[in-house]
C-alpha cells in the first residue's frame, strides 16, 4: 500500500506491474522546430495544417517587439539560439528553421545558422529566406517580382540579399505596414490582386515575402490567374523543413513546388 500524498492518510494500492504496448508514436517519419517571432500568429497554423501525417512540427519563440523594423530584427540574433534550444531539448530535431524572411535577410544566414546550431546542435538548420531561394532555384526561377507587407527599409535589405545571391529582382513593393500585428489581418483576397498587381511579364515567378501574411490560401489560384510558379514564405519553408528532413511527400493547394518538387 501507498500513501497518499496529498497527506490525507489514506493508504491506496500500489500500481499494478503491466507491459504497456508502445508504436513510434505520432511523430515516427520527422521532427522539425520552428523559432518564431514572439508575436507570430501565422506560421503556426500554417505549418500544424499542412504538415504530413507523421511529421511533428514543434515551436518556441523568441524576443521580438511587434515593431518590424531593421533595429528589431537585428536585436533578435541571440534570442535565436535560445529558443531553439527549448524545441523538445530530450530529442534530437532533424531540422531547425528561424521562421522569419525579413530577419533572415537582416540577421543574415550565416549568424542564424550559427544560432540554430548552438539552441539544437543535432540538426539540420535553415531560415525562411533560405527556403525561399531554394524553392525558386527548385522552379528555375532567376528573373523575380516581390510583394511584401515591410518597410521600404526592410525591402531594399531583402532585394539586395537575393540579389547577391544570384537572383534578378525585376522589383520589390511594399505595403510599408510597420506591424505584424496588422500584417496577420491583411486578406488573402487584397493578397491575390495583390500579387497579380506586381507581376511583370518578363518575370519567371511570384514571391509573396512575410510569414505573417495568410498567403498560402492564394497560391493556387494565383498561379492560375498568372500561369507563373508563385512562392510565398510559408509554403516555401515547409517544403524546404520537409525535403531536408527526407520526407518526398507531394501536397495539394500549395502550387506548382510541392506538385512537382
Amino acid at each position: 500500500m501507498a500513501p497518499d500524498d496529498a497527506g490525507s492518510g489514506k493508504l491506496w494500492p500500489a500500481s499494478k506491474q503491466r507491459s504497456p504496448e508502445f508504436d513510434e508514436g505520432r511523430n515516427h517519419r520527422a521532427s522539425i522546430g520552428f523559432v518564431l517571432l514572439a508575436m507570430e500568429q501565422t506560421v503556426e497554423a500554417d505549418m500544424m495544417r499542412h504538415a504530413p501525417d507523421g511529421v511533428g512540427v514543434h515551436f518556441a519563440r523568441a524576443p521580438m517587439a511587434n515593431r518590424v523594423s531593421v533595429e528589431t530584427l537585428t536585436a533578435m540574433k541571440s534570442g535565436i539560439g535560445d529558443a531553439a534550444g527549448r524545441i523538445l531539448p530530450d530529442k534530437t530535431l532533424d531540422v531547425a528553421c528561424y521562421a522569419c524572411t525579413s530577419g533572415s535577410v537582416v540577421i543574415g544566414e550565416d549568424n542564424v545558422f550559427a544560432e540554430l546550431n548552438r539552441g539544437a546542435p543535432g540538426a539540420k538548420p535553415t531560415s525562411l529566406i533560405t527556403g525561399v531561394m531554394r524553392a525558386l532555384e527548385a522552379l528555375g526561377a532567376n528573373r523575380i517580382v516581390v510583394a511584401t507587407p515591410y518597410l521600404d527599409e526592410v525591402n531594399v535589405i531583402e532585394a539586395d540579399y537575393m540579389a547577391a545571391k544570384g537572383f534578378d529582382i525585376l522589383d520589390i513593393q511594399g505595403l510599408n505596414i510597420a506591424d505584424d500585428a496588422d500584417m496577420v489581418r491583411v486578406t488573402p483576397d487584397y493578397l491575390l490582386n495583390y500579387g497579380a498587381e506586381v507581376d511583370l511579364p518578363e518575370a519567371d515567378a511570384i514571391f509573396i515575402s512575410c510569414g505573417a501574411l495568410r498567403s498560402v490560401e492564394i497560391i493556387d489560384a494565383l498561379e492560375q490567374r498568372t500561369g507563373k510558379p508563385v512562392v510565398t514564405s510559408n509554403q516555401a519553408m515547409l517544403w524546404d523543413c520537409l525535403r531536408r528532413a527526407g520526407i518526398d511527400d507531394r501536397l495539394s493547394g500549395l502550387g506548382r513546388l510541392f506538385r512537382e518538387f
